[in-house]
């Protein structure tokens, strides 16, 4: 797993109108496409891409009134922005040191490229993922 140490490069993001944007001042410690359903349904997409920065490395600089969290079970919630409905950021208590934020908001910077495929087990069957990465299912999730 990488350090926390700065990425080579800001790491800036946004929702699709620009009215919530933030910035990580760290690299990623992972990077991988989760399959489980709530992540399916919460962006209307076969998969999601995420990677995961320390808690303390991310900083919403703008939009905290357009930022909308939705507690997406008892022990996790997930953010996005209530003008445009962009969802962009998943916190668990689970994860609680981390700030997961999707791939695909990244509008600055590099990030890693997806290591593995999580909750393989709930992955859609018309969605080919023939990319050679590791797949993980609920039972033995290779997450930090």
């Amino acid at each position: 797993m990488p350090d926390a140490s700065p990425p080579a490069s800001p790491l800036e993001g946004q929702c699709f109108c620009g009215a919530v944007r933030y910035r990580v001042t760290a690299a990623a410690k992972w990077c991988a496409h989760c399959h489980c359903s709530m992540c399916r349904q919460a962006h209307g997409a076969a998969f999601v891409t995420w990677f995961g920065v320390p808690l303390s490395a991310f900083c919403l600089s703008q939009g905290e009134a357009a930022l909308q969290w939705f507690d997406s079970s008892h022990a996790a919630k997930r953010g996005f922005c209530k003008q445009c409905g962009t969802p962009m950021f998943f916190h668990g208590l689970r994860w609680a040191d981390e700030m997961h934020i999707a791939r695909a908001s990244l509008r600055q910077g590099e990030v890693q490229h997806p290591s593995s495929h999580v909750f393989y087990d709930s992955h859609v069957s018309w969605a080919s993922c023939d990319d050679g990465l590791p797949r993980f299912d609920a039972s033995n999730q290779l997450m930090p």
